[in-house]
């Protein structure tokens, strides 16, 4: 398998977690979230930490967002489950990313065997 696409995951969460602040109007969250895919080129130990720190974050506000939707939609008598599924869904691609780091290939890739 190539190298360069064990970087999708990764990207992928960075993109929807910016297009989720964006549909709020967060320009900062945007940034935020944006800015570590920039910084994926650098081939640094201290940049897959940060990497990982934003996604763990982002994760985090995934499971806010999981969890204040379903308290709505509840409160209006909506159905819940296909949206659970599909933030449950991007919870799990999230944490991925952030393990994807931990592999030996990526290790080898910055340089932290």
């Amino acid at each position: 398998m190539k190298k360069s696409l064990l970087f999708i995951p990764p990207v992928l969460s960075l993109t929807l977690l910016s297009a989720h602040f964006l549909r709020y109007g967060n320009w900062a969250g945007v940034a935020l979230s944006l800015a570590p895919i920039a910084l994926l080129f650098l081939q640094s130990r201290r940049i897959v930490r940060i990497v990982q720190a934003v996604l763990l974050l982002g994760t985090l506000e995934w499971v806010h967002t999981l969890y204040e939707l379903v308290r709505m939609r509840l409160a209006q008598d909506l159905p819940v489950a296909r949206m659970a599924t599909i933030l449950g869904a991007v919870i799990v691609m999230t944490i991925a990313s952030v393990l994807l780091f931990e592999t030996r290939t990526m290790k080898r890739t910055y340089d932290r065997r």
